[in-house]
């Protein structure tokens, strides 16, 4: 790893690493403790009130996150989900609730402040089938295919190593597994310099991936059903949205998954905002245009 990626690293380790201090020891509100908020595009405001209730309110106060993984991600009772990422445990613990006493919800962070914080919220809410492991995304400490659902709360944009977060969730995923991920995702057309311009990677904006980039991660690590769902913008061209994807069930799928799922008129996501050309050569509309494609606009 190189000094600048570590350097990053650290330097979002400490940021959450303060989130979690200030939970814990800082000023209080009138009803618990001050929540850990940025603006209205991030934090505890994104769920609803009923799940908020039924949490600690330490775990509510900690939310830093762009969404709602777990009303997404179609929990099923009995299942083991990983949450990447897991700060205070607000996903891990309402994520414990959906798959209830014969399923696992295990939560992954880094950040020793925030995973003391998660375990005490665990305690609080009385979770017994959550757990909390320390571990970076890009290198999950759990067995290959042992997790049904991987979700992940406005994290992976972080991450200075995406291929490696990417190959891992395929590689504890079961055959058939799922991810549901909130994330922020830029538009094609910004570079990533024009992201930088629009905040800072700590503040989950300069390191997002494009839609194209996000998808051809994810087709490079042998997931299928790729969608990637914009739910509202956080800065210009950038957007938290929601991604999902499937681990195939069949063994070796992966030349397979390496071509786009879901291409058509030589282009990838076609007629959809997303769209891109799956020849890097031709433009969209040249694309369906040698295509012979029947939706030209």
């Amino acid at each position: 790893m190189s000094e600048q990626t570590t350097d990053l690293r650290e330097t979002v380790r400490r940021r959450y690493a303060a989130a979690a201090v200030k939970v814990t020891e800082g000023g209080s509100a009138c009803c618990g403790p001050e929540p850990v908020e940025v603006d209205e595009n991030f934090g505890s405001t994104l769920y609803a009130a009923d799940e908020r209730e039924v949490l600690p309110a330490e775990a509510v106060a900690a939310s830093l996150g762009c969404g709602n993984p777990t009303a997404v991600a179609e929990l099923r009772e009995g299942e083991r989900v990983l949450d990447l990422g897991s700060g205070g445990g607000i996903d891990v613990l309402l994520s414990a609730r959906r798959v209830g006493p014969a399923g696992k919800a295990y939560g992954l962070d880094m950040t020793d402040e925030m995973l003391t914080l998660a375990l005490a919220n665990a305690a609080r809410a009385g979770a017994t089938n959550a757990e909390f492991l320390k571990g970076t995304i890009e290198a999950i400490p759990l067995p290959a295919d042992t997790i049904d659902v991987v979700i992940s709360n406005c994290v992976i944009n972080l991450s200075v190593d995406k291929p490696a977060v990417f190959a891992e969730t395929f590689r504890v995923l079961k055959p058939g597994g799922r991810i549901g991920v909130s994330d922020v995702v830029a538009d094609d057309t910004l570079t990533p310099a024009q992201r930088g311009e629009r905040g800072d990677h700590v503040g989950c904006i300069a390191g997002a991936l494009s839609f194209a980039e996000y998808r051809e991660g994810l087709q490079a690590a042998g997931f299928t059903d790729i969608t990637i769902t914009p739910t509202r913008a956080v800065a210009d061209g950038m957007h938290s949205a929601v991604v999902r994807a499937v681990k195939p069930a069949a063994a070796d799928t992966r030349a397979e998954a390496r071509e786009p799922a879901d291409a058509c008129c030589g282009v990838n996501a076609c007629c959809t905002p997303a769209e891109t050309s799956a020849d890097p050569a031709l433009t969209v509309t040249e694309a369906k245009s040698t295509s012979g494609c029947g939706c030209q606009g």
